[in-house]
């Protein structure tokens, strides 16, 4: 997750017009205390029960596997990445162009069209 914090500018479009959220079977209050701490500019979503995990076949087990989804502005998937190899830097390289092409495609580049 440090990968994502990190190059959160980059990744992210510095967080304009892009959410990164991630979701997670941990308690609500355990992310909440991890992000603030090591300072995640990214959402956190607890899913203890599995119920988004399965609706978006993201489960594995007891626990969530490390899927992104790119959503948006419409609100619908542009881009999935399943599983996520947190450990390849190309794994953020094809999200980074995943982001990119959807604000560009929707026109909703914070530069803008």
């Amino acid at each position: 997750m440090e990968a994502y914090r990190d190059q959160y500018a980059t990744i992210f479009n510095g967080g304009k017009r892009v959410v990164a959220l991630s979701v997670s079977v941990d308690a609500d209050t355990t992310l909440a205390n991890w992000a603030r701490e090591a300072g995640f500019p990214m959402l956190f979503g607890s899913d203890p029960d599995q119920t988004v995990g399965r609706l978006y076949g993201s489960t594995r087990g007891k626990y969530e596997a490390r899927n992104v989804f790119v959503i948006g502005p419409d609100g619908r998937i542009t881009h999935r990445i399943a599983p996520l190899n947190v450990l390849a830097q190309d794994a953020y390289t094809e999200l980074g162009a995943a982001i990119r092409a959807t604000l560009d495609t929707t026109g909703a580049h914070a530069g803008g069209r």
